[in-house]
């Protein structure tokens, strides 16, 4: 008997059996699949999810570096134009040089956990707990320098939500400045013309997640957003617990000509952020991360911010909004529980010449903080750009442009099993076609993801996606062409825009001196390949025994296709796009003469057709047969009893 290619098997080898085994073990291998399928079934849904999936490998030294200790709190730095990365652990900076396999670390006291990398002008500001009372050092070349304890560069401790901006001189942060005392967040200028903080009532224990600066047309009408989450308000039972929220601030605020507001942002608002589906009557109120992206041409307005959001069941969605939508909403919405008029100047609005703001527009501010009118995410329909039964955490997103000169934004999402998304979404706004291409697995094993970033730049190198765990640190291609199988058709149906088909190989655009072949087409891209067919699977065959029991089973590469065993003209066992076992098993419980023959498991992804497997089983001599395997019959049955249970219970647990 030939057996099946190594991996091919699942659960164990297929293999013959001798007739007339125990009743008990037919049950228990019935009650497997059962639960193989429930399995499969409970975690798969169809095509919101990743086509494929994939284990990024890499090579120990040149993509993978281990720590040599846990860091179970890491931040990481990459400086724009290097091909290197600064990892933030414990007592320790690290700096890996992935190119070049040189990896080097300077230590800080033990009981510091790292929170802060940035690049000064001074060297590299380096900030941590530094055993609960807050400091800094300078990373200049090789050497340390203390700068001594600075309140509101770094938390007390590592688990505290903290949020440090930098803009030229001036640093914002979110950090309480004693452990003790000021247990209300507030966002605060640390470093500036003038220490200014939020008043202790426009907050209700807020969650922050993003700050940034937004330089427009007038100076003087700068503007600092934040974006955060807090308690609702609204204590009716069937209201959310959180409420998201984006802020704003002039960042030329100098405070008020009251003592009471000469020391606070009088010009704080705040607005809702609306992430739901009203077709499908989905609502995600909780934001988890917010990454904004650049207008190419520079238009500020144009900026995309790209927002993930959660349920309460932890499905999560993700809403595009526009920096002109959330300017527009704090210029012109009128206050939320305010009805008299507006004073002059409105609350919000910046003023020229550093003005102060006037006493009353600040009260006004500070009694009704929140606009009426909610900020909705971009498109004529005002919902999500997609929405998932995954548990996304973080989110970055690249902007690239494929070998046929279409614009793409590329989404990279971090989910709760340690795994990430890699979801493209054409930057033609006409378009509506959102595609899951693939789940990466960053490490060999699946570990909780810690801190990462993104390495986009041109001229230093293949593009990178840092990630951490509290082991190691990975550096993973954005273009992970070499994972798809099924020649030209498979690699066009990837509708990866880093990867297209050149020269008999799915290769990376990056990587190829001319225009490879890719499809625009997002249903039927296998069409634009020379070869109208995919080539056909190679015939394999075994020999079995009459009454044998068998498994026949296919791997499901893609998890948006439907593949199906089909034995002559009868379909003898199909798994749907929601089957997310990693094979497709045909279970032949009892070979009889018309179960001989050929076998197929054809993949349909919708108009693409492949043949992904052709297995032949043929008829083994009986009475050789019979001698061979009546010395193992008694083997065998133990082999069932005693391996079944154990794949049971390991898929109860799964």
């Amino acid at each position: 008997m030939t057996p099946p290619p190594p991996g091919r098997a699942a659960p164990s080898a297929p293999r013959a059996r001798v007739p007339g085994p125990p009743a008990r073990s037919v049950l228990l291998l019935r009650l497997l699949l059962l639960l193989w399928a429930a399995a499969a079934s409970a975690q798969g849904h169809s095509r919101s999810g990743p086509r494929i999936f994939a284990v990024w490998k890499g090579h120990v030294g040149q993509d993978r570096v281990d720590f040599g200790q846990t860091e179970p709190h890491t931040v990481l730095f990459h400086e724009p134009g290097s091909s290197s990365v600064w990892v933030g652990g414990r007592g320790k900076v690290y700096l890996f040089d992935f190119p070049e396999g040189k990896n080097a670390s300077v230590r800080t006291d033990c009981e510091n956990y790292i929170t802060l990398l940035e690049r000064r002008s001074e060297g590299l500001l380096a900030c941590g707990t530094n055993a609960r009372h807050p400091s800094c050092w300078n990373l200049v070349n090789d050497t340390v320098v203390p700068l001594g304890e600075m309140r509101g560069y770094a938390p007390f401790s590592p688990d505290e939500n903290s949020l440090v901006l930098f803009e030229g001189d001036e640093v914002y942060s979110t950090i309480r400045k004693q452990e003790y005392n000021g247990k209300i967040p507030r966002f605060r200028r640390i470093r500036g013309e003038s220490e200014l903080y939020t008043s202790d009532t426009v907050m209700q224990n807020p969650q922050f997640i993003k700050a940034t600066i937004v330089h427009q047309d007038q100076a003087y009408d700068d503007k600092i957003y934040y974006f955060f989450r807090e308690d609702n308000p609204d204590k009716n039972p069937e209201a959310p617990l959180n409420v998201s929220r984006v802020a704003q601030l002039c960042r030329g605020d100098q405070g008020g000509e009251s003592s009471l507001s000469v020391s606070k942002w009088n010009t704080f608002l705040k607005a809702m952020l609306v992430c739901s589906d009203a077709a499908t009557n989905k609502n995600f109120n909780r934001l988890q991360d917010v990454f904004l992206l650049p207008d190419p041409s520079g238009q500020w307005r144009d900026t995309r911010v790209y927002g993930v959001f959660s349920n309460p069941w932890n499905y999560s969605a993700v809403c595009v909004y526009s920096l002109g939508d959330i300017d527009k909403v704090f210029r012109t919405s009128s206050l939320k529980g305010y009805h008299s008029s507006l004073p002059n100047p409105r609350p919000g609005k910046c003023l020229p010449d550093q003005q102060p703001i006037p006493t009353e527009t600040f009260q006004v501010a500070d009694r009704h903080p929140e606009v009426a009118q909610r900020v909705e995410p971009m498109g004529p329909l005002k919902t999500p750009l997609f929405h998932s039964k995954y548990h996304y955490q973080k989110v970055v997103v690249h902007r690239m442009q494929a070998s046929h000169g279409e614009t793409y934004h590329v989404l990279y999402l971090t989910t709760d099993r340690g795994t990430i998304h890699k979801v493209v979404e054409p930057g033609e706004q006409e378009h509506s076609f959102i595609f899951n291409i693939m789940e990466i697995q960053p490490f060999r094993r699946r570990v909780s993801l810690r801190a990462w970033t993104l390495r986009t730049e041109y001229g230093v190198g293949p593009r990178k996606l840092y990630v951490s765990s509290q082991w190691e640190v990975s550096q993973v291609p954005l273009d992970l062409c070499e994972v798809y199988g099924g020649g030209c058709h498979g690699c066009l149906m990837s509708r990866d825009p880093y990867c297209g088909w050149d020269q008999g190989r799915c290769v990376s655009i990056y990587s190829s001196q001319r225009s490879v072949l890719q499809s625009i087409n997002p249903v039927e891209p296998h069409k634009e390949c020379p070869n109208p067919k995919p080539d056909k699977a190679p015939l394999q065959k075994v020999s079995l025994a009459p009454n044998s029991r068998y498994y026949l089973s296919c791997p499901m590469e893609s998890r948006h296709a439907t593949y199906s065993w089909r034995h002559k003209e009868n379909v003898e066992q199909s798994c749907e796009p929601g089957h997310q076992s990693p094979n497709c098993i045909l279970f032949i419980e009892n070979l009889t003469a018309q179960q001989y023959g050929h076998y197929f498991c054809e993949a349909q992804e919708g108009s693409y057709f492949r043949e992904a497997q052709h297995w032949q089983l043929l008829p083994e001599d009986g009475i050789m047969a019979e001698h061979l395997l009546g010395h193992a019959c008694a083997l065998a049955a133990s082999l069932w009893l005693g391996v079944l249970p154990t794949l049971t219970l390991g898929l109860l647990v799964h």
